[in-house]
């Protein structure tokens, strides 16, 4: 996506691995590689080159429409269009509103964007997405696949763990709305975000720097140079660095008289020779707090034209996350407590690196005609520690009164690798096509840890404990696809396209080793030094979970567009989306889930472009939808469930507005109106208080019936308002004072609609900015959740009180920065 030239922001740390010495050392060659000189180059985006006019790798420069609007181009089809003349619902959000929203992750995008939902899980420290009321917020292991897939420069990242990752040297982000199974495959079945960052220049020698402070100890720092190392190649390294200290402040143990916790340790059937008191050193205070970040990102990325019509764009990216998760609080706190304060007795660490490899080779044949490779290498690894019982219920001794609960992910090892080949036609034509070939491959491993004791950690009373081992867990997808656009006449355009997958799934060896009551073992926690395979006081689940699924799915796409005239569009089209089945726990598998979804709409331009308005009315129909949760077993056992209910539907309006209501001043009004409804459905979980046993489904040892419900992180009306005004000074420079305001109704948390504890009310919040620029440097002052408005995200009772958790509190910061 394109609109203007990028807003730009800072600088920091990073370590130097032999792949990117690798890269340095295959750059140097370049520059005599070639004999071609500037002159002869066909830069990408030229309009002298055929090709660069739709394809996505050569995206030309924005026309100005006579009121200062830029027109923003998209990618959304594959191809460089107009959005105003792309017959999809997609948000394009360009660098600018990025910057000036301060978007640093995927949580900071989604209230940019109609029906959009996004939040932090904390025992796995991921962020999951929510599009037109569906989402799968179990899609955090391994185990479950998104219902919106994730891209940036169009490589698939499969694993929730992509959505987490700083966004930094950003072009822009397209936010594609309604099933994309045709073009964009894998489980795209609501939709997909596409990043695209900043590619490298030739012949440019520029670049930025920005630094910036906060409250809770905030400092930033990002940058980016680019680099012309010939005259066909050039190099782009960008660098970001973000941290902040925790929102949640920890408790002191509140003690507990001796005589009460003897008498409590008595009545819990405690050796008398045994008893001790409780330690107040079990209790976290004055370690890192819940909700920090500490988060580096670096990327390198080149660009050589290697011939007039061929051209390569690679990238290396490194990402580290030395932060900690979100935290469990108490929705309603215990009497003299802050709600931003927590009782824990589990000190956090998120400890993670990922890196990822782009590559888009781009082969312009003749005038006519272009060939794409986009391939992409993931390697992500991983561990962390949270406190899922969040201190809901004070200890009355050391074994009992309450439940010590800790997650830890001991280790997580993902890789993935996936190829696209895609041919597509170019230039003005009565038929435009494109076709591909597609190839994507995943090993994943994981041993997740749950140890849960009655009272305190030390108290050596187990009350259940598990260790999740996968070592291997693999999915291999392959793809052929089509779509043709037959141009009737210049108003009318019809548009199909079908897309043949096969998934297979295999679990290898992945089994669950839980407690054995065995009383003459260690009553000790699970930690990552033991192994719970020799340890004695464990036992081997039966079954485990080796398991193997594949199947195939057709998805389609038929479509119809009519441009009224040169500022109206209207459009129809009928899709399906797809996501795989596979396996689960206990070496049983799920069904795929497909969707068809029926959907009208306008792009419309008034006032010579100063005023525009897109519409989209749709209803989405789910087949066999797929839901997920941690389940406890009729027989004791617990783990993961993934069951297919009978469908969901999901019925939705969405309108974005943008105006340039004068010279100085701007505005833009989205809002989405949703209705949606679960098919039929048992659902088990051990997060919620659930009626037991479970009649209906005697697998597990309890659920409810949640048939009709309606589904989570789906309002029924949610707005987004933008506005600010540009003053002129008489100095050159620019003061803009900024507002974007959010109001959503009620939502619930989760499939049970169990009321209010369950359920988001509805609420109001804004975000405020003044940022100052004269040449090439500015200063920028922001306000964000200005009335410190407590939004949960999610909620659940299985300790008894109602936890959850939320939004960030109200959060002040100042960034300056300059360009050069």
């Amino acid at each position: 996506m394109e609109t203007s030239a990028p807003q730009r922001r800072g600088v920091t740390r990073l370590t130097f691995a032999p792949i990117q010495l690798a890269v340095l050392t295959f750059v140097a060659g370049i520059g005599s590689a070639s004999a071609q000189t500037a002159a002869d180059m066909v830069r990408p985006g030229d309009a002298a080159n055929p090709a660069a006019a739709t394809s996505p790798a050569a995206t030309p420069s924005p026309a100005v429409n006579s009121n200062g609007m830029a027109e923003v181009i998209v990618t959304a089809t594959k191809r460089s269009t107009s959005l105003q003349k792309t017959p999809i619902a997609i948000t394009a959000l360009s660098a600018a509103t990025l910057a000036d929203n301060h978007v640093q992750t995927m949580l900071d995008v989604v209230q940019l964007v109609p029906g959009f939902q996004a939040t932090a899980q904390g025992d796995h420290g991921v962020t999951t997405m929510t599009l037109r009321g569906i989402g799968n917020d179990s899609a955090k292991t391994q185990y479950a696949d998104p219902e919106v897939a994730s891209f940036v420069d169009n490589v698939y990242s499969p694993r929730a763990e992509g959505a987490t990752a700083l966004m930094f040297d950003v072009e822009g982000i397209e936010v594609l709305r309604g099933p994309q199974g045709t073009l964009w495959g894998r489980n795209s079945t609501v939709g997909a975000v596409n990043i695209q960052t900043v590619k490298p220049e030739l012949g440019s020698r520029a670049g930025y720097v920005e630094g910036g402070i906060g409250d809770y100890n905030r400092y930033g720092m990002r940058g980016a140079v680019n680099i012309p190392i010939s005259d066909n190649a050039a190099l782009r390294f960008a660098v970001v660095h973000e941290q902040h200290d925790g929102y949640v402040d920890y408790q002191k143990f509140p003690g507990v008289p001796e005589a009460q916790q003897r008498a409590a340790y008595l009545a819990a059937g405690g050796d008398p020779a045994k008893f001790r008191l409780i330690n107040p050193n079990d209790f976290a205070v004055g370690d890192r707090k819940y909700n920090a970040q500490d988060q580096t990102a670096a990327r390198l990325s080149l660009l050589w034209q290697i011939a007039p019509g061929l051209r390569w764009n690679i990238a290396y990216e490194k990402f580290d996350d030395r932060g900690t998760p979100s935290a469990n609080l108490m929705q309603t706190p215990r009497p003299g407590q802050e709600h931003w304060s927590m009782l824990s007795d589990s000190a956090p660490w998120i400890d993670r690196t990922s890196h990822n490899v782009r590559s888009r080779l781009s082969w312009d044949i003749g005038s006519d005609m272009a060939l794409h490779y986009v391939a992409g290498y993931s390697k992500y690894k991983g561990t962390m520690r949270f406190d899922q019982d969040g201190g809901a219920t004070v200890p009355t001794s050391i074994i009992s009164g309450a439940t010590w609960q800790e997650h830890t992910t001991t280790d997580s090892d993902y890789r993935s690798h996936s190829h696209e080949l895609l041919l597509q036609s170019t230039g003005t034509r009565t038929v435009d096509w494109q076709t591909g070939l597609y190839y994507g491959a995943e090993k994943n491993s994981i041993r997740f840890d749950i140890p849960v004791l009655n009272g305190t950690k030390d108290g050596g009373s187990v009350g259940w404990q598990g260790s999740f081992i996968q070592p291997k867990e693999t999915v291999d997808s392959a793809a052929v696809f089509g779509q043709a656009t037959w141009n009737v006449s210049d108003k009318l355009h019809l548009t199909a396209g079908a897309r043949y997958t096969h998934d297979k799934r295999e679990n290898i060896g992945g089994r669950a080793y839980t407690w054995a009551y065995d009383a003459s073992a260690p009553q000790l926690p699970l930690n990552p030094s033991i192994d719970p395979r020799v340890q004695p006081g464990f036992k081997e689940d039966v079954p485990g979970n080796d398991g193997k699924f594949s199947g195939s799915k057709v998805t389609w796409l038929a479509r119809v567009n009519y441009d009224i005239s040169k500022d109206h569009m209207v459009y129809g089209s009928v899709s399906t989306g797809y996501k795989s089945g596979g396996t689960q726990d206990r070496g049983l598998t799920y069904q795929p889930e497909t969707l068809t979804n029926y959907e009208v709409g306008s792009k419309s331009s008034f006032m010579n472009g100063a005023v525009k308005v897109n519409n989209a009315l749709f209803y989405m129909d789910f087949k066999d939808f797929q839901f997920n949760s941690p389940v406890n077993f009729s027989d004791g056992s617990r783990g993961l469930s993934i069951e297919n209910a009978e469908g969901a539907e999901v019925y939705g309006l969405e309108t974005e507005i943008a105006a340039r209501l004068s010279p100085s001043d701007r505005l833009s009004v989205s809002f989405a109106l949703l209705k949606t409804k679960l098919g039929a459905l048992i659902a088990g979980s051990n997060d919620y208080t659930l009626p037991r046993p479970c009649a209906a489904k005697p697998e597990f040892d309890r659920c409810l019936d949640v048939t009709g419900n309606t589904l989570p992180h789906a309002p029924r009306f949610s707005t987004t308002i933008m506005y600010q005004h540009t003053f002129n000074l008489a100095n050159g420079g620019t003061l803009v004072p900024r507002v974007t305001a959010h109001y959503e109704t009620d939502a619930e948390l989760s499939v049970f609609n169990f009321g209010p504890e369950d359920r988001q009310a509805a609420w109001a919040s804004a975000d405020l900015g003044l940022r100052y620029q004269n040449k090439g440097w500015w200063v920028d002052a922001f306000v964000r959740n200005v009335n410190d408005k407590k939004i949960k995200t999610s909620a659940f009772n299985g300790f008894g009180p109602w936890l959850a958790q939320y939004k960030p509190p109200r959060t002040i910061g100042i960034n300056t920065g300059f360009d050069f």
